[in-house]
């Protein structure tokens, strides 16, 4: 036998839901039903019924805030701490540690993350990243080649300097994979206008194949060392090492979930042997066949 399910709850007044309608309050106006029923049964005291319906409406914009920070970010992958495997990297537990409380987020201060390719540099930015949109702050994520498109795009009505502060609304700036590809010369200004933007404003992260100090192999010499000289002068620098983890997972077997056949594709089962059916003499003439089998007649 079937559980007997509750009634609905009645709905709100039309007047009422009107009303929350106005003042934009859609969570508080879903669960508003449900509550006052409950309310009533329970006898619960007015101030006890604002105080659950105020914290549902809070939660729900709390939810809300956070999806929208999550997409105007633009993470590559959604990678969070929840995957990252501490062991695996070669920066040190305490300093992973001591970066995910972000503290250095609110002083201001950049963090520079060089290393081999497939070291965890772009997975840590990105959890880092993740955690700071998760404690109510805003992110933005570019590669060099993002940076170079958008002083392109705004280089024709002179607007440069109003997209880049635009982008410092975000308290956090991640610049990934740095080195991989030749920089052009958009590239290099973005760049350069980004950091000497946020010097001392707003924090920076980046990740790079090359240490800081070479970046004058990927830009022109006197705007590398003014880029480096703003970046590193209040910035962590995480030195990775070690062969590419990536690889390694690939070698093992493990990069990959295991195929499996669908059903339409395995091999047929082995047909089950049958006795061997009684010997059947006939002959077959143009218009018909006769035949016996063990004294049967088929006419």
């Amino acid at each position: 036998m079937s559980a007997l399910q509750a009634p609905a709850p009645p709905p709100l007044p039309a007047p009422l839901d009107a009303l929350l309608r106005r003042l934009r309050l859609p969570t508080l106006r879903r669960t508003a039903p449900e509550v006052l029923a409950t309310a009533r049964a329970q006898r619960w005291e007015p101030a006890e019924v604002l105080r659950v319906l105020l914290e549902a409406e809070v939660g729900g914009r709390d939810r809300s805030a956070l999806a929208t920070r999550r997409a105007v970010a633009g993470f590559p992958t959604g990678k969070t701490f929840a995957a990252w495997k501490p062991h695996l990297s070669a920066i040190p537990l305490p300093t992973q540690q001591a970066l995910q409380t972000l503290e250095w987020v609110g002083r201001h201060e950049n963090l520079v993350v060089c290393g081999p390719s497939g070291t965890g540099k772009t997975f840590f930015l990105e959890a880092l990243g993740q955690a700071a949109v998760e404690a109510g702050r805003r992110v933005a994520w570019f590669s060099l080649e993002g940076l170079g498109l958008l002083v392109r795009r705004h280089r024709a009505d002179d607007s440069v300097t109003k997209a880049v502060r635009a982008i410092l609304r975000a308290d956090l700036v991640v610049v990934d994979d740095i080195g991989l590809l030749p920089v052009s010369p958009d590239a290099a200004e973005g760049f350069y206008r980004l950091v000497d933007a946020a010097y001392e404003r707003r924090s920076v992260a980046v990740s790079s194949n090359l240490h800081p100090a070479a970046f004058d192999e990927l830009m022109p010499k006197t705007l590398a060392t003014a880029t480096v000289d703003r970046l590193l002068h209040h910035a962590h620098v995480c030195v990775t090492s070690g062969d590419s983890v990536r690889l390694a997972q690939a070698t093992a077997g493990h990069g990959v979930v295991p195929l499996a056949l669908p059903a339409t594709a395995r091999p047929p089962a082995s047909p089950t042997t049958r006795p061997t059916s009684p010997r059947t003499t006939g002959t077959t003439g143009t218009t018909g066949t006769t035949g016996t089998t063990e004294g049967t007649h088929h006419g």
